[in-house]
């Protein structure tokens, strides 16, 4: 049996939105995001080394897309989810002002076992977004 060398890793990660306009200016402004790509559908944005963030508009991705490699299936999908950015431990201090100056308010914090801390606040879309530094994960 086939077995590959390295584990997959997350490349993408897909929130959907009410309004894609917002949603991706929050991300730009409050995260520092780059936008890579952004059409009435989605917005993809640039999250580090292999790693983006896909923005759609609920709804928007219900129907297959044909593109001229092949065809991406349709998906979606409701109700808040979390996702969780790691950033550097000296910089907690710094994201906590970034975000008051974004008008973002922080919902909780948390200090984890292994010396990580997070912080945990809602994206217009009432989306749980996480800020957290190395010492959250057994490799992290």
């Amino acid at each position: 049996m086939f077995a590959p060398q390295t584990k997959p890793r997350v490349l993408e990660t897909a929130l959907y939105v009410e309004d894609l306009e917002r949603a991706g200016r929050f991300y730009r402004d409050a995260l520092g995001l780059s936008p890579m790509m952004q059409d009435s559908r989605m917005w993809a944005l640039d999250c580090g080394p292999a790693s983006v963030l896909l923005l759609f508009r609920q709804g928007g991705a219900l129907e297959p897309i044909d593109l001229p490699g092949g065809r991406i299936p349709p998906h979606d999908g409701q109700g808040p989810a979390h996702l969780a950015f790691a950033v550097e431990a000296d910089d907690i201090p710094e994201w906590r002002t970034r975000l008051a100056a974004c008008g973002v308010e922080i919902e909780a914090v948390m200090k984890w076992p292994r010396g990580g801390e997070s912080l945990y606040f809602r994206d217009p879309d009432h989306h749980l977004v996480e800020l957290a530094s190395p010492g959250l994960w057994a490799n992290y």
